[in-house]
């Protein structure tokens, strides 16, 4: 972060300043909202939460090193008091931006899914072209974003930010605190659907931060969604489209899967072409990274060297799609991290492709989706219904009522005696234990509430006890 005057932040966002402070004093470290994070210079975010209260772990900040706390009211050390937090912190994103980052191209990533996967891509990819800040793990939402931009500087040179929503509105909000000056469009899928209310309601609210682009901006659409391509319409940007279709600008053809899941193809652009070999798994990477390849043509990179970066890209974010090898010879994916049901499809046809040989087994431990509203059991029987076509070797329904319906539509199927409901991640622990061996490749996935990456990071471990629920 650029240094500031305690003085000016609290200009900023409307504050005033308690407890003492030296309106001197400088914040010279990125914004933290956890205090175990606060380092020497650094403004300390005090956040209320369902679990704790920011403002009480406020003194552990400040002998950390922060050099102030934002917060609502006193709490004994250095602050400045505003009345509400997180819009302050929104005040404080936005006149960064506005007033520091001034040279600085803002890149907005978005979708359904494949948006974190996406930004660190690109995030991999931009540094070729220069200094490159880009939002840690999946903080995409109010706090993550103004959080994010408190990490750069003037010499910064891409500001790599996802941006999230759960309504229609949130985005246009987000981009108000960083306008940008590329917009990237995953997919339009059912993540959320039921708080958004239908695909065409969530298509509006993503299609935010392509409205949100000046007229020298650039769009990058998916070309093999319609509800994102249709988005060009609500810009006045230049758009550049990736995907499959042969109308895409940056395509991929010949494209090929391994036997660990990994695509391989060829990177296609007006430009030339270039072979690409991706070290991530699952064929969803292949649209991620196309979209990675065109913001990195925007920035002048060369179709070879997209291509050399891409193949040498990993993944940077944890429990999607992570592959690990137990010492026995069991796989274990740990796509954890989420799951709707166009991301519980493409992971089991991943799992199906990874065990091919004569002696894997492909095993799926499934737990619920959150977020799908009326269309929950369907959805749910739907799931079912697609790891009974895919003929996996057996699969392992984790939880209550939602576990339920993707078991019973399973058997239905014909999956028989191939579908198990456990009730709880012990008990599929144990199932695991007494069934697994050398060979079997093992996926677990669920949306982030269910906690199932725990399962999988019990199953690496050497002798597996229970689970802590």
């Amino acid at each position: 972060m650029q240094p500031m005057l305690l003085s000016t932040i609290a200009e900023v966002v409307g504050g005033t300043l308690a407890d003492a402070p030296d309106p001197e004093a400088l914040v010279t470290a990125p914004a933290v909202f956890d205090s175990r994070k606060a380092e020497p210079g650094a403004l300390f975010v005090a956040l209320p939460g369902e679990q704790a209260d920011g403002h009480d772990y406020a003194l552990s900040a400040v002998k950390a090193g922060a050099a102030a706390v934002l917060a609502t009211r006193p709490v004994g050390v250095p602050a400045i008091l505003v009345d509400d937090v997180l819009a302050a912190f929104g005040r404080l994103g936005r006149h960064l931006v506005a007033h520091t980052l001034v040279d600085t191209k803002i890149v907005a990533i978005t979708g359904s899914a494949g948006k974190t996967s996406t930004k660190d891509l690109i995030a991999q990819l931009l540094p070729a072209a220069g200094r490159v800040v880009a939002t840690p793990e999946s903080f995409n939402n109010e706090i993550g974003l103004p959080l994010t931009i408190s990490m750069a500087d003037p010499s910064t040179d891409y500001l790599v930010l996802e941006m999230g929503a759960r309504g229609i509105g949130h985005i246009r909000d987000l981009t108000r605190i960083a306008p940008p000056h590329i917009s990237v469009v995953t997919n339009v899928g059912t993540a959320h659907i039921g708080e958004f209310g239908g695909r065409d309601k969530i298509a509006v609210a993503k299609g935010e931060i392509v409205e949100a682009l000046p007229a020298s901006g650039l769009a990058v659409l998916n070309a093999d969604d319609p509800l994102v391509l249709a988005m060009a319409a609500r810009t006045t940007a230049r758009v550049s489209s990736f995907g499959l279709s042969d109308e895409a600008t940056v395509r991929a053809t010949d494209v090929t899967v391994d036997a660990f899941g990994r695509a391989t193809y060829t990177l296609t652009t007006p430009e030339g072409s270039a072979p690409v070999s991706l070290q991530l798994v699952g064929a969803p990477q292949v649209s991620n990274s196309l979209a990675a390849a065109a913001v990195a043509r925007e920035a002048g990179l060369s179709v070879a060297d997209i291509a050399d970066l891409l193949s040498a890209a990993t993944a940077r974010s944890r429990w999607r799609m992570e592959v690990s090898a137990r010492a026995d010879g069991v796989t274990v994916v740990n796509d954890a991290y989420n799951a709707n049901p166009d991301s519980m499809r493409s992971s089991l046809e991943a799992l199906a492709t990874m065990a091919r040989g004569p002696e894997q087994r492909a095993i799926a431990v499934l737990g619920k989706m959150n977020e799908l509203g009326s269309e929950s059991r369907a959805a749910h029987e739907g799931i079912g219904r697609i790891a009974a076509a895919l003929d996996l070797d057996r699969i392992v329904f984790v939880g209550g009522e939602e576990a339920g319906w993707m078991r019973q539509a399973a058997a239905a199927a014909g999956a028989g005696g191939r579908a198990v409901h456990v009730p709880d991640q012990d008990a599929a622990l144990q199932h695991l234990s007494d069934t697994l061996r050398a060979g079997d490749v093992v996926l677990v996935k669920a949306s982030r509430g269910i906690q199932l990456q725990r399962l999988a990071e019990r199953l690496l471990q050497p002798d597996p006890g229970p689970t802590a629920d």
